[in-house]
Formats: C-alpha cells, sequence, structure tokens
C-alpha cells in the first residue's frame, strides 16, 4: 500500500564502484559504507511497517528520480509508505513529520529543509517510539543519520575540474573558471568551498575563478551561465554542486557555441540523472564528468532502503554512517546509461 506524491519517474538500475569518503574531525565517528555493508540488511522487516518519508524538494530531477525508486523497492518489501517534498519550507516539515507521528508510523525519514529546525519535531517523534533517519545533516535527535562529507565531495568535484584542466591549461595559458553553488543551505556552500580547495589542489597556478553563482535549478544555472558569458566570453570550464547547475549550463554552453564544443570546454557537477548522463554522453555537450554516490537512482534507493531495514532490525553498530562516491566520465556513461530505466 503506498502514497506516493508528485514525483517524476527517473529510476536506474546499475551499480557503480565505491570510492570512500574521509570524513572530517568533527564526523569521523561513525560506518563508512559500502555495498559490502548494504548488503546485510534484513530486508524481509520492512514488511508490514509504515514509513514517513519528507525531503525538500520533489521538483528537483535528482530527488524525482531516487524517490522513484525507492518507492518501488519499498512496495516489492510490502512496506506501506508516504513520500512528500516540503518545498524548502521549515514550516511545511515540520506539520509533515507531526503528520506521520499521528499516522502511527514506525519509521520517520526526513531531508532536512533546516536540520535545526527540525529537531524537536523530531525528539517528539522519537518520545512516541518511532525511529527517525536524516538524510545528508549529522542530527541529534535521530537514531541515524545517511550522511556525506560535502566538503570532501566538493574537493571531489573540483578534483576532477583540476584534471581536465591540467590536460588543456597551464601557468601561461589559463582557464577561466565558474563555479555554480548554492549559499543558502550550508551542506551546499560546504560543497561549493571544497570544490575551491579541489581546484586549488591539483591545479594551482592554472586557473582563475573569474564568476561565482547561486543556483540549485536548471532553468536558473542556465540563465546565469548566459549572463557571465556576457562579461567572460572566454570562460569554458564550470563546476557545480548539483544536478541543475550542470544541466544548466550544459545547455547555456551548448547554445553558446552552437553545439560545437572546444575540446578544452568541460563541465563537472555531482548528483546523477538521466538527463546529466545523456548529456555527459553527447559530444555537442559540455559535460565532461559527474561525481556520483551509491550509483543509479536505484543504487541509493536501494541502499536507503537497507538504512530502514538497519534502524527497524535495532542492528545498527553506529548513528553516522558515510555515504561512498565515485565519478562518472566518458569511459562509463554508456555503460551506467544501458542500466537506467
Amino acid at each position: 500500500m503506498k502514497k506516493f506524491v508528485a514525483l517524476f519517474c527517473l529510476a536506474a538500475v546499475l551499480a557503480l564502484p565505491v570510492m570512500a569518503m574521509a570524513a572530517d574531525t568533527a564526523k569521523t565517528e561513525g560506518i563508512q559504507a559500502s555495498p559490502e555493508f548494504y548488503a546485510k540488511a534484513d530486508m524481509s522487516v520492512l514488511k508490514g511497517k509504515k514509513l514517513g518519508i519528507t525531503i525538500q524538494s520533489l521538483q528537483n530531477a535528482y530527488w524525482a528520480g531516487v524517490m522513484t525508486a525507492l518507492g518501488e523497492i519499498l512496495e516489492a518489501a510490502g512496506a506501506e509508505y508516504t513520500i512528500v517534498g516540503c518545498n524548502d519550507s521549515s514550516a511545511t516539515q515540520i506539520g509533515q513529520i507531526e503528520n506521520f507521528v499521528s499516522a502511527g508510523c514506525d519509521l520517520i525519514m526526513v531531508h532536512p529543509s533546516d536540520a535545526n529546525a527540525v529537531e524537536d519535531a523530531c525528539a517528539e517523534a522519537r518520545n512516541f517510539g518511532i525511529k527517525v533517519m536524516c538524510w545528508d545533516d549529522p542530527m541529534t535527535n535521530t537514531d541515524a543519520n545517511w550522511i556525506l562529507n560535502n566538503t570532501d565531495l566538493g574537493i571531489a568535484i573540483g578534483e576532477l575540474a583540476a584534471d581536465f584542466i591540467n590536460l588543456h591549461y597551464s601557468a601561461e595559458k589559463k582557464a577561466e573558471v565558474t563555479i555554480i553553488g548554492y549559499p543558502q543551505t550550508v551542506i551546499l556552500l560546504e560543497r561549493e568551498n571544497g570544490i575551491k580547495i579541489g581546484l586549488e589542489r591539483k591545479a594551482a597556478g592554472k586557473y582563475e575563478i573569474v564568476a561565482t553563482t547561486a543556483a540549485i535549478e536548471a532553468n536558473v544555472a542556465q540563465n546565469a551561465v548566459e549572463t557571465i558569458l556576457q562579461a567572460h566570453p572566454d570562460c569554458r570550464v564550470f563546476t557545480g554542486i548539483g544536478a541543475g547547475a550542470m544541466i544548466g549550463a550544459d545547455e547555456a554552453l551548448q547554445i553558446h557555441t552552437g553545439g560545437k564544443i572546444p575540446d578544452d570546454m568541460g563541465v563537472f557537477t555531482t548528483d546523477v540523472t538521466k538527463q546529466q548522463l545523456g548529456q555527459l554522453a553527447d559530444p555537442t555537450y559540455p559535460a565532461k564528468g559527474i561525481i556520483g554516490f551509491e550509483g543509479s537512482d536505484e543504487d541509493t534507493a536501494r541502499s536507503c532502503a537497507s538504512m530502514f531495514a538497519f534502524i527497524l532490525s535495532g542492528k545498527l553498530d553506529a548513528k553516522n554512517v558515510f555515504r561512498g562516491v565515485a565519478p562518472i566520465t566518458a569511459e562509463n556513461v554508456a555503460t551506467i546509461m544501458a542500466g537506467m530505466k
């Protein structure tokens, strides 16, 4: 039995190798997840359980794909679930958590708009004996946090771009770089700052950041890149904190070049959506690399459902579980695309 609110179908079915992320000193206590770790979960414990899931937005292509896949996995496991988006409103999200408590959920997963704002609501849920999991933030009033070190994720994006810069640029011919961030959200600001660290770590002296802009949705990113190109027509390396940054930058640059992408033009971000992978596979777009997570939408969803099973069975040995990342480039995109729904 399910209740599934406003999703777009974008699921995927292929695993990627997982590369461990190093956690910073403040976040080292926990488990570094791997495919072998998730495989130990007893998914049978999900049968008959009632799950409430609230995330920031269902309009984002990455979340649409992962939540579609998660719904399919939970339904196959015999769980009852509700998935809702809060449209990045903490007040809405608190109300959703309260509704899940009233509905008698066994577990609530929150992808918080503002982690501090929902701490009390999560604490109240736990007072009723409901298990609580946070996706993305190391919250206090939870049974488990499924998290990334977002600075390290940003570093991985920056280093992937730096490798490209080292191939095509030099101290005498510096790359002009744009960073598409989103400082309004703490974890995305961490990614943005990580990108800067990664660029400097591997391509020092070979690039100049000529512009930074804030965009999370593709249309906003496209408009921003079009404006940047008016001031910096020779800017050819674009890095960003999510799928929207790549999709929007790709569209703007495809128009800017008439589909004739020079070898020294590249876009590098994170998240994994079908549209991103399509652009990465299409030489008329400048997408060159994505730092992905567990793999496809389905791989991420299966790992998330495994987290639910660990929590409900009481067999999770640490509160913080750190996810892994892996690069997606032209070398493996065809294989990945073959596994997309």
